[in-house]
């Protein structure tokens, strides 16, 4: 699909990012039995912000993996298909987590959030900090006005915060009980990183 195909309000697909450990690539209906199976996981949600529905059924995943993963509050969403090296005989493009890039706007509009989630069976393998480097490498190429690129992380999600540094990004900063995750205020923590070239302007 062209992207002057696309319906109204709804970001373009993604391209295809090839890696290592994985490939990132344009989600498709038919990738939502994986992606189901993945993500309804109550380790996988307890790091997750509440707006990931928890359990997540197949008409979740459904709606997800067809137009509402375009939409603008997602804006850019790849799926994580594990493949290569030591993931080369798991099943072949199966969608087993997504990553995001989000860019903002008004005051914001010179940063994009990213956020990512990877389903248990493959963590702790690289994968998602591959992702996370391809992303970030996809967006400073195609997004010129954006200089800064960064991520809210829960304090007690060390596993995730790894994630980040191996990537390229660092701790910005902390913000106790900031975040609201199933009714209670929880520590947060910032990474980000800015453009390469580019240093922070006088004053910072």
């Amino acid at each position: 699909m062209s992207d002057c195909d696309d319906p109204a309000g709804l970001a373009p697909e993604v391209p295809t990012l090839g890696g290592q450990r994985c490939t990132l690539r344009a989600l498709r209906p038919s990738d939502a039995p994986a992606l189901q199976r993945h993500a309804d996981d109550p380790a996988v949600a307890y790091n997750l912000f509440d707006g990931f529905p928890q359990p997540y059924t197949r008409a979740d995943a459904e709606r997800w993996c067809g137009t509402q993963h375009r939409e603008p509050g997602f804006a850019h969403v790849f799926g994580i298909v594990p493949g290569g090296g030591e993931t080369a005989d798991q099943a072949a493009d199966e969608v087993a987590g997504c990553i995001s890039v989000t860019p903002q706007d008004g005051l914001w509009a010179s940063s994009a959030v990213l956020g990512y989630w990877l389903g248990q069976a493959y963590w702790r393998r690289g994968i998602t900090s591959e992702a996370l480097s391809l992303v970030t490498a996809w967006a400073w190429a195609t997004m010129p006005g954006i200089t800064r690129l960064w991520m809210p992380i829960y304090a007690r999600n060390l596993g995730s915060q790894a994630v980040a540094r191996r990537a390229g990004y660092v701790l910005e900063g902390r913000m106790p009980l900031a975040i609201r995750k199933s009714g209670q205020a929880i520590d947060a923590v910032m990474f980000g990183c800015i453009r390469p070239g580019m240093r922070p302007s006088e004053g910072a």
